[in-house]
């Protein structure tokens, strides 16, 4: 492929500012033929009557960014899982304890662009490619384009059409109107003609496509809701993607976006049964990992690494497969057992590769499979799992602040505050300290009154997981003096980590944390006061279920808050009837 000129893309995508790009031109041997410009619309709100909503029972529109891997799913559900793509999305900033939530902030600098166009680039070529048997590189032609032209050194509109068509209207999320598919196809003969060839002219086009802001962009667009005089609901294109986002982690399918075209969303009755085939796909795993992944944040692992010298077998390839076990384990026990959220925490089943029986010492077949053990192990629940012991721990030694404070933070939406500046950490860190156990470390500082108020609150659950090392491997004691795991989790007494494992499971904070953490997932946006009756109408009928995760997703996707909308203060109705076009699209 020939290089590209660089992109020109500024501005921050968050609050009312559109934020504006320039197209690069992906062949430059094509005359400096131009994709588009294009612009990042806010969402799309009408009016609503004064003093008629009701914030409790509805979300705000959002607009937020598509994340690496809802691209990367899109990518492979549209055009193959063979499809190697680099995407490189710049890291998003963490908000109500979600990347996910972060997604409506985040910025896109013109760096990034570039590396959204060298994506695009590789995704069309592939998608257009005839393949090279000498290299065993297969076409794709056959298979990805439902056409073939009648001359594949020359424009053919009718092909071009029947590919661009359908793809734009997936990519979209929504049906794409007749002229701007006009665009599209002219581009297309266009640069057929150009470079005397047809498929060329397709894949140019297609990462035009994939570089507008309709798909790096997740847009709520609203309309009128029938139900509420004066108020508005997602329109069903809007619910489609939030709903596939949630679910699916990634765009709308063939069947959903019909389900939204023929009018099946707009009813009760079609919105269940559409959740509930979507519940039932294969693809709901990809969904659950990558929220449980931002929950326990575990993007963390894109940077961790231990000491070699302190922990010779924690490689990168042990890391890796210590995150894979977590999010395969919760899938597990969640949807295949469909067993009680706070099992996670009591649970002596783990799913178990052969890299990692070897890491926990324990028996192991080929692939994944589940591993119980035995009611004499230390290793109860996710607490024990070798991702959360690694991940909150320092390169060469434990941590039991950092697993007091995720445990606070990922798991009980408690917040701990920073620790003030210029900490005196020699007491910790000193190899020849006199103090033999962490506990006797961290003593220092507790009795500091600068720093006790979040010690106190860290440290005792903290310390119940020392038996685990750095690393996450299990010790009876540290430098010779037996280890005391015992503590207490606001105010129930526990004697090791499986006592902690079950003071967590019948922690209250515990399941009305994930409600919370589900909702400002599911709608995209920072939960607000007025969230508080909404979330607890959730904890009570997650309870009610008996804690399935499974049910919790359903009741949140058709709850009329999570399609019902509140309106924005400096909305108008020419902006609800707004559609989003690129000049060239």
């Amino acid at each position: 492929m020939n290089a590209a000129t660089p992109a020109k893309y500024a501005g921050k995508i968050s609050g009312e500012p559109t934020v504006k790009c320039l197209r690069p031109t992906p062949y430059a041997a094509l005359a400096g033929l131009l994709i588009a410009g294009c612009s990042a619309p806010a969402p799309h709100t009408g009016t609503a009557a004064k003093g008629t909503a009701d914030a409790g029972q509805s979300s705000p529109a959002s607009r937020r960014l598509i994340t690496e891997e809802q691209y990367l799913n899109t990518i492979a559900h549209m055009f193959g899982p063979d499809i190697e793509v680099i995407a490189q999305f710049a890291p998003m900033q963490r908000t109500d304890g979600l990347l996910g939530v972060g997604a409506t902030q985040a910025g896109v600098p013109a760096g990034q662009m570039v590396k959204f166009q060298r994506a695009a680039r590789q995704v069309a070529a592939q998608v257009v490619s005839s393949g090279n048997v000498a290299l065993h590189i297969p076409s794709r032609q056959d298979a990805l384009i439902p056409c073939k032209p009648a001359d594949a050194t020359a424009a053919d509109d009718a092909c071009a059409r029947m590919f661009l068509a359908g793809t734009a209207r997936l990519l979209y999320r929504r049906p794409v109107a007749q002229e701007r598919v006009d665009q599209f196809v002219a581009e297309a003969a266009k640069a057929a003609t150009l470079s005397h060839n047809f498929y060329t002219g397709l894949g140019m086009v297609l990462e035009g496509m994939l570089l507008s802001p309709d798909v790096l962009f997740i847009t709520d667009r609203t309309e009128p809701d029938p139900a509420r005089p004066g108020q508005l609901r997602l329109d069903a294109y809007s619910y489609a993607s939030r709903l596939s986002l949630l679910l699916w982690n990634s765009f709308p399918d063939d069947r959903v976006l019909k389900a939204a075209e023929s009018g099946e969303l707009a009813t009760a009755k079609g919105r269940k049964r559409v959740v509930e085939m979507m519940l039932a796909s294969p693809r709901l795993e990809e969904g659950m990992r990558a929220f449980f992944d931002d929950m326990l944040a575990f993007d963390s692992f894109a940077s961790l690494s231990k000491d070699p010298a302190a922990y010779p077998g924690e490689t990168g390839i042990t890391l890796t497969a210590a995150r894979e076990q977590t999010l395969r384990t919760i899938y597990y026990l969640l949807v295949t057992k469909n067993l009680d959220y706070r099992d996670l925490f009591t649970s002596r089943t783990m799913l178990m590769s052969p890299i990692l029986g070897t890491v926990y010492g324990v028996p192991t077949a080929p692939g994944w499979q589940p591993y119980t053990f035995p009611a004499d192990s230390p290793r109860v629940g996710l607490l024990t799992q070798i991702s959360f012991l690694a991940v909150n721990a320092h390169p060469a030694r434990s941590s039991a602040t950092r697993r007091g404070k995720a445990l606070r933070e990922l798991l009980l939406c408690q917040h701990v505050p920073l620790p003030p500046p210029n900490v005196d950490f020699s007491a910790l860190e000193d190899p020849n300290s006199a103090a033999k156990t962490a506990r006797d470390r961290l003593d220092v500082h507790r009795k500091n009154p600068v720093c006790a108020g979040c010690h106190r609150i860290t440290d005792p659950i903290g310390l119940a997981l020392e038996n685990f090392d750095g690393a996450g491997q299990y010790r009876a004691a540290e430098k010779g003096v037996a280890i005391d795991a015992s503590g207490s989790l606001d105010g129930q007494a526990f004697r090791d980590p499986a006592g902690l494992g079950q003071a967590l499971h019948d922690h209250p904070s515990l399941p009305s944390c994930l409600v919370r953490r589900a909702y400002g997932y599911a709608i995209g946006s920072p939960l607000k006061e007025s969230d508080t009756e909404i979330l607890a109408q959730f904890t009570q009928q997650f309870a009610a279920s008996g804690y399935r995760f499974r049910d919790l997703l359903q009741t949140i996707a058709l709850s009329p808050a999570f399609y019902q909308v509140t309106p924005a203060a400096r909305a108008t109705t020419k902006e609800a009837n707004a559609k989003t076009q690129s000049p060239a699209e």
